[in-house]
């Protein structure tokens, strides 16, 4: 299993892989080519910037994030988030709901029943330690997984913008439920989380 999220090269093989019994997918890469790797890094703290950025926009999570390493130091380790009450959080840009999903995260890495670098194989067991974390939903455990362990056929069908992809890839008339999205990549296996990320590459590419 990969410690990094997919390669350059593993994308050109999974897209054209794809591309092979897709052509809708062959025309799409000729018009708007490869995409480019989406990589996180692996461990607790990818989860903890997951959360911070939820329902936020990118600045408010960053600033958020300065606070935080302020207070406790860059890299951080779980147990020095537990340390502090919820005032210290609270100044930092933490609200009452957020340091609940945080302290549940830091608690199951601290007492070592989440060990993120030996998650299962098996992607929808994975997906089942991730999502006990509070905060953490079927598609971030997804993210996480697509990202920051390359996991190769992840696909993240409720997402709205790998719906949308999907939708202009394949010239629907309208955006597939997240049923109809599984359905439809079911004969792109084992390279869907290329094929996820290649969505995101043409949501709103106006070469498509």
């Amino acid at each position: 299993m990969r410690d990094v999220g997919l390669t350059s090269e593993q994308l050109s093989h999974g897209l054209d892989a794809i591309a092979t019994r897709e052509p809708a997918i062959a025309a799409a890469l000729e018009r708007v080519g490869y995409p480019e790797p989406r990589i996180r890094p692996k461990g607790y703290m990818t989860l903890l910037r997951t959360i911070v950025g939820q329902q936020v926009s990118v600045a408010a999570a960053a600033s958020v994030w300065n606070k935080l390493e302020a207070e406790l130091g860059e890299g951080f380790a779980p147990h020095e988030l537990l340390d502090r009450d919820f005032d210290t959080l609270r100044a930092c840009g933490l609200s009452r709901q957020k340091q609940g999903y945080a302290r549940s995260l830091c608690e199951l890495v601290a007492s070592g029943d989440l060990v993120l670098h030996e998650l299962p194989e098996d992607d929808e067991e994975a997906i089942a330690q991730l999502v006990r974390i509070k905060g953490i939903g079927r598609w971030s455990a997804e993210i996480y997984l697509l990202f920051a362990e390359g996991r190769e056929d992840i696909w993240p069908a409720g997402d709205l913008a790998v719906q949308q992809g999907v939708a202009r890839l394949l010239g629907l008339a309208e955006r597939p439920s997240e049923k109809d999205t599984r359905n439809l990549a079911e004969a792109w296996r084992p390279h869907r989380g290329a094929a996820a990320i290649f969505t995101w590459h043409c949501y709103n590419n106006p070469a498509l």
